[in-house]
């Protein structure tokens, strides 16, 4: 596990620095550290931010990104979808997107941010999956509303927080506070959750709702009562 990852654990859970620094291989760790009790956080090259930044929003969303894949997984397990294992796998990624997002170059040293380079590879490991599920689709023709079954709708509620990680990580990719390649991690990532989400609808055999345009008389259920 590298340094840049390790630290982004302790952004997540707030425990690994001290389980790292203890001595004491017994001692419980506390879950609190009091160091962000002012309103700020520190990334990984040491700075200190307002919470509310948007380093630390981007950070807040990949996690949150995080654990509904985590959640969509559970169902997917269950399903015995064979993507599953990608699921875990994407994870693991995004806390490494999490590492780059904590090391802004302002303040980083060459060291920290070698240790923080993204492979693109991992992109192109997120293509070569959409094309593998595609294959298994018959050509979409309409637009479809997150639906398709547990598995299915669960996977599209990831793909859309995806995208606002995607948006927070854009504004620091504007910046200069981070490298494009994370970014296009996460515009690729809400594409392979898109086409898992209606491999899992079909291979469940749950029917998508295609979207229509619904009449406003119809819409509303007052205005038949009229």
């Amino acid at each position: 596990m590298s340094i840049a990852t390790r630290f982004c654990l302790k952004w997540h859970f707030k425990t690994a620095i001290r389980l790292f620094a203890s001595k004491t291989e017994d001692r419980m760790p506390k879950i609190y550290t009091k160091t962000g009790d002012k309103g700020t956080s520190g990334t990984f090259s040491g700075e200190r931010r307002p919470k509310d930044n948007i380093i630390f929003e981007a950070l807040g969303t990949t996690d949150e990104l995080s654990s509904a894949i985590g959640l969509a997984a559970e169902f997917c397990r269950d399903a015995n979808h064979p993507f599953t294992d990608k699921l875990e796998t994407v994870q693991c990624v995004l806390q490494d997107v999490g590492s780059c997002l904590a090391t802004p170059p302002i303040s980083a040293r060459d060291s920290h941010l070698k240790k923080t380079e993204f492979d693109r590879k991992y992109v192109d490991n997120l293509e070569s999956w959409i094309d593998l599920y595609t294959k298994e689709l018959p050509p979409l023709k309409n637009f479809i509303l997150p639906s398709g079954g547990k598995s299915a709708c669960s996977l599209h509620l990831a793909r859309s927080i995806c995208r606002r990680a995607e948006r927070h990580v854009a504004t620091l990719t504007r910046s200069g506070d981070i490298e494009v390649e994370p970014l296009k991690y996460l515009n690729r990532l809400s594409d392979f959750l898109f086409t898992v989400a209606r491999f899992a609808a079909a291979r469940e055999g749950k029917e998508e709702v295609i979207y229509r345009r619904v009449s406003p008389d119809k819409s509303n259920p007052d205005s038949q009562n009229q």
